[in-house]
């Protein structure tokens, strides 16, 4: 949207080029050092931009080549057997959006993946299976479809399913393409099998209580002590919130997944929502900072994104990047539609870089271009 700003102004870099000055340039470069006025008006937008680009991935075109994997490699050969996604401009990064990672890991009944750690923090959210673990520094955690799972950053953790379920497959986020631009990532290898430390499911059994704590607990962490929150629990919420709440113009019912101790952001860099879209509705649209990764956990629908549509059902993955216009619709009139996310808010907020705003044009609906 730089076209609507006019850089010939007061205040803006509006040097014309000389021969002298572009001599002078060059005796700058040979001492590492540049003239500011030459990539101000770069480097300083006059709105937030983005170098990612919106993006769909559809799961009936991924699944059988997720599953695929599983016959090529083994959980010991790939360390993790993920079939990542990736954008058209961010594969530099290897980032599906912004500086944020996803992809999806795919384990066989009996397999398990070695124990590791790492900087980067890790979410998983679970799209087929049975029998499905994950061991988060000691506490094993069984998951179902649509639970959402964290391993934060620097905790040990591994996955697996058990001999007598069925193949998983789930959504991997990471914000390892931020780590790495911040250098500051690590990767270590556990010696064996981590030792439980708790009993099973003691996180979410613990800190899974609906605005219960446990007195006889100090949580002191960065992160949330819940590793798991069920699904089973989650769209209860959602519907019993729709019940009595017209919801946002632009998300319709959100709510955020939280820390039960802060009731903040669930990790330190990432952040991630669920929100349920009632029959028929089309939300405004409006653009923000923060970039966002969505899987459509129920129903069907489609997203308007900087002018072009989206048509996602359960399963599909899509991206919106920061500050790109957006507004969801969800295409059944008789059913809800639901949207996970995770994005990188925790970031920006911290930072003080969080803005929005409501698009205004055509009644709040973007047109869609052919």
């Amino acid at each position: 949207m730089e076209s609507k700003f006019n850089d010939d102004v007061i205040g803006r870099a509006r040097v014309k080029d000389t021969p002298e000055l572009e001599a002078y340039y060059k005796e700058l470069e040979t001492l590492g050092a540049g003239a500011l006025w030459t990539v101000a008006n770069d480097i300083e937008p006059w709105e937030p931009r983005t170098s990612s680009v919106p993006m769909l991935w559809k799961y009936e075109n991924l699944r059988e080549l997720v599953l695929k994997s599983s016959e090529l490699v083994t959980p010991e050969q790939a360390g993790r057997r993920v079939v990542y996604l990736v954008n058209d401009k961010r594969k530099d990064v290897s980032a599906a959006v912004g500086w944020l990672y996803t992809g999806i890991q795919v384990t066989r009944p009996g397999e398990s993946t070695s124990a590791h750690r790492h900087k980067a923090s890790a979410l998983r959210f679970i799209m087929e299976g049975d029998g499905g673990y994950t061991v988060v520094d000691g506490n094993k955690i069984t998951f179902e479809v649509n639970d959402f799972v964290i391993t934060p950053n620097s905790t040990w953790h591994e996955h697996g399913v058990a001999e007598g379920g069925k193949t998983c497959i789930w959504q991997d986020g990471l914000d390892i393409p931020l780590v790495n631009a911040l250098e500051a990532n690590d990767y270590a290898v556990y010696d064996g099998k981590q030792e439980l430390k708790y009993p099973v499911n003691f996180s979410p059994l613990t800190y899974g209580g609906s605005g219960l704590l446990p007195a006889d607990k100090v949580w002191d962490k960065p992160y949330s002590p819940l590793f798991k929150y069920s699904w089973k629990n989650v769209y209860p919420s959602l519907l019993e919130a729709a019940q009595v709440n017209d919801g946002s113009p632009y998300d319709g019912i959100l709510m955020h997944y939280s820390n039960p101790v802060t009731g903040g952001h669930v990790m330190q860099t990432m952040g991630a929502s669920m929100q349920l879209l009632r029959a028929g509705e089309h939300t405004k649209a409006h653009q923000h900072t923060g970039s966002f990764v969505y899987q459509c956990a129920k129903g069907k629908g489609y997203s308007v994104i900087n002018g072009k549509r989206y048509d996602w059902k359960e399963r599909d993955i899509f991206c919106v990047p920061s500050w790109a216009v957006h507004e969801h619709v969800n295409l059944s009139e008789t059913e809800d539609a639901c949207l996970f996310s995770f994005n990188d808010l925790p970031v920006i907020e911290s930072l003080g870089l969080y803005q929005q705003r409501a698009y205004e044009e055509n009644g709040g609906f973007q047109i869609v271009n052919s």
